[in-house]
């Protein structure tokens, strides 16, 4: 039985990927130009595991990456994915617990808010990367630390994801992962996914839970 759905944010509730590409594409040929897929790579990834992984040995290079990323952030444009809210109110009104667990930090969080001041209204918490207790995605921590404070198992969860290391991470918890091709196409998502849609805007309460 489902108890919990679980959504990551960026690429499933909000419309922000082609911007972080944007992004990732003018500051990648500047301080990692040996990762040409930078953006891809990173997808899902919190600012703490970007820094172990890829700017341990130049602190200052990093400093620099998460200004520049921080004020992009502040200004982006936060557009909701039509039929993400309304799949996640249906499913509140069917006694199942909705969060948004994202990679994203408080400070990102914030600039949201002033954007869509009545999106945590809809769900039941949000888990930002400062709540995940542990590693990133692809690591498993995020979806189980939701679990926990929802006091229901992993499996009695869905989990909403778009990105390789966000299914690699809801999989890992052993969570029902529902992959949605905003992102990556059918063929990508499909190994990694109990079941796959265009959006969650083909989604329904009913299909998921019957």
């Amino acid at each position: 039985m489902i108890k919990a759905a679980l959504f990551d944010l960026d690429g499933v509730i909000i419309d922000t990927e082609g911007q972080y590409f944007q992004f990732w594409g003018v500051i990648v040929p500047k301080f990692l130009p040996q990762y040409p897929d930078f953006g891809n790579m990173v997808k899902g990834c919190t600012l703490v595991d970007i820094h172990q992984r890829y700017f341990d040995n130049d602190p200052a290079k990093y400093a620099e990456v998460d200004r520049l990323l921080n004020e992009f952030e502040a200004n982006m444009k936060y557009e909701l994915f039509p039929g993400a809210l309304e799949l996640v109110d249906e499913l509140r009104s069917q006694g199942i617990l909705c969060a948004i667990v994202t990679s994203s930090n408080q400070e990102k969080m914030a600039s949201l808010a002033q954007q869509l001041p009545t999106l945590s209204e809809h769900f039941d918490h949000i888990f930002t990367a400062e709540d995940a207790g542990g590693a990133g995605k692809p690591a498993p921590d995020c979806y189980l630390n939701a679990a926990r404070y929802f006091n229901v198992q992993p499996s009695e969860c869905l989990v909403f994801e778009d990105s390789i290391n966000g299914l690699k991470s809801g999989r890992a918890a052993g969570a029902r992962v529902i992959g949605v091709t905003t992102t990556n196409n059918a063929e990508a998502v499909t190994p990694l996914a109990d079941h796959v849609y265009p959006s969650l805007h083909e989604c329904s309460a009913d299909r998921l839970l019957g």
